[in-house]
């Protein structure tokens, strides 16, 4: 399940991926109703891992380190949240067996956790910001 702080975040960025230049955080709390302390937690996570530019003093705020469509929503959500894995024996970037289980191969429950894993990593993976972005300019037109 996705956490509020890799939502908070996903939208953070389609924000900046809107808008020229800089943007306070206080702005992007307000417009996208996120509590500000959470946000700046947030914007300092993405900004060490190279995410977002952040320039103090007058003039100041954040701003992408990258185009839009060279983030996707899978890198922020590992970012943020970790694996994408459901269980942690199904995960290519924080592996761990489980103590419990006599087989890995012959694991059933393994096995349909590594296809969901693979699913949502492909979706993930190739969505970009700036896809995400395009999505809200469709108005009122459903997404699915």
């Amino acid at each position: 399940m996705l956490s509020n702080k890799a939502k908070y975040g996903l939208k953070a960025l389609i924000h900046l991926a809107g808008h020229e230049g800089v943007s306070l955080a206080a702005t992007i709390a307000e417009d996208n109703t996120i509590p500000r302390k959470f946000l700046d937690a947030i914007l300092l996570e993405l900004t060490k891992a190279g995410i977002l530019a952040s320039k103090k003093g007058k003039g100041g705020g954040y701003q992408l380190a990258r185009p839009a469509d060279a983030i996707t929503a899978g890198q922020i959500i590992r970012i943020l949240d970790g694996p994408l894995a459901p269980i942690a024996c199904a995960s290519r970037t924080a592996y761990r067996p489980c103590a419990d289980c006599p087989d890995e191969n012959a694991c059933a429950v393994r096995d349909i956790m590594l296809d969901v894993r693979d699913s949502i990593a492909l979706i993930l993976d190739r969505t970009s910001i700036a896809a995400m972005r395009a999505r809200t300019q469709r108005g009122d037109t459903p997404l699915r």
